[in-house]
């Protein structure tokens, strides 16, 4: 990260939430900034649809203030799932009830539109459903960049199934293995400033982003052990991680899938030939056209129904109770408050 300028890291508190609405106004203000200084800004990330709104641009839905979003929180404090859902279709939003169950940021923000303005979030324009509907087909090559506020060279990382799993997996292992700056420590803090996955409150924080979220419930119970708690009740955790993980990675493909502006690229080939595919793609040294032995087909990255539930997760990291030995004496040191 010392080689290239990186942006928009560590600029919020972990206790504030960050929504798509305001991602979009950053990193439109970067982006510009970059590109003033004569420089080609490299936009990463997964999250598709903060990826959606940076391109296409974000819909003029009104900002919540904070006395609206007040009021929201008292109107929803004490309701169960059901009847919280039923307040907002009353309030007239009929499509409150194909929110995923107990998502309540969705739903608090939901509500939020309608108290500001009156009208639920289907009465405002998308930009990027105006753009699908008049100008893309099935060739992410007929999506005419040049209609977009940037000229955009986008590009989908993919691997096979079987192997995203396993890199999942794995990711997951390494990221608690390091318990003195890795996500334990993390979320260790995020508890001890006062901040709770399980509270409708927290939002957008980070304390709701996955990874985080089960940690703090796993270190939570911990604590309330006394900082203690045995290799099976850790290794439950880890699994918990890991399929959660592979969850939303299922997500992120149906998501992508629907991309038409995305050229998908197997990430699985060597690393040299991509990167050079990429440059070639960007200098216009050929036609933007994904070369065979890198294309990745994106109905080979289906996620079959059954596939999460066939799938064995085989741990590389922590094996068995001594190779969790470590984890669960810093958890005595540090949990036992």
């Amino acid at each position: 990260m010392s080689m290239v300028p990186h942006h928009l890291i560590d600029i919020v508190h972990p206790s504030e939430d960050y929504s798509a609405g305001t991602f979009f106004d950053d990193a439109r203000r970067v982006t510009q900034d970059v590109l003033d200084r004569g420089r080609v800004p490299v936009v990463t990330g997964g999250t598709g649809l903060y990826l959606r709104w940076f391109m296409y641009g974000k819909p003029d839905v009104p900002r919540s203030s904070v006395e609206i979003a007040s009021s929201v929180r008292s109107e929803l404090a004490g309701l169960q799932w059901e009847d919280a859902v039923e307040l907002l279709v009353q309030a007239g939003d009929p499509k409150a009830r194909d929110l995923d169950m107990n998502n309540w940021v969705r739903l608090s923000r939901r509500l939020e539109i309608i108290r500001s303005s009156g009208s639920p979030p289907s009465a405002f324009t998308l930009p990027y459903s105006s753009f699908q509907d008049t100008k893309l087909t099935d060739s992410p090559m007929d999506c005419q960049a040049k209609e977009l506020d940037y000229d955009f060279l986008c590009i989908f990382l993919a691997c096979p199934r079987v192997e995203l799993y396993r890199s999942i997996d794995l990711r997951c292992e390494e990221m608690l293995a390091d318990t003195g700056r890795g996500l334990l420590s993390e979320a260790s803090w995020l508890l001890d400033i006062g901040l709770h996955s399980a509270s409708r409150a927290m939002g957008y924080s980070a304390s709701r982003a996955i990874g985080y979220r089960q940690t703090m419930e796993y270190l939570l119970h911990c604590r309330q052990n006394g900082g203690s708690s045995s290799p099976q009740e850790f290794l439950e955790f880890l699994t918990k991680f890991q399929q959660t993980s592979r969850n939303f990675s299922k997500r992120q493909m149906t998501w992508f899938r629907n991309e038409k502006i995305y050229q998908w690229v197997d990430a699985s080939q060597p690393f040299e030939a991509i990167v050079q595919f990429i440059c070639d793609a960007y200098n216009g040294v050929e036609a933007m056209v994904v070369p065979e032995s890198l294309e990745m087909k994106r109905e080979s990255c289906v996620h079959k129904s059954n596939d999460l539930k066939t799938y064995c997760s085989e741990n590389r990291v922590f094996l068995g109770d001594e190779d969790c030995r470590h984890v669960l004496d810093w958890i005595r040191r540090t949990q036992g408050k």
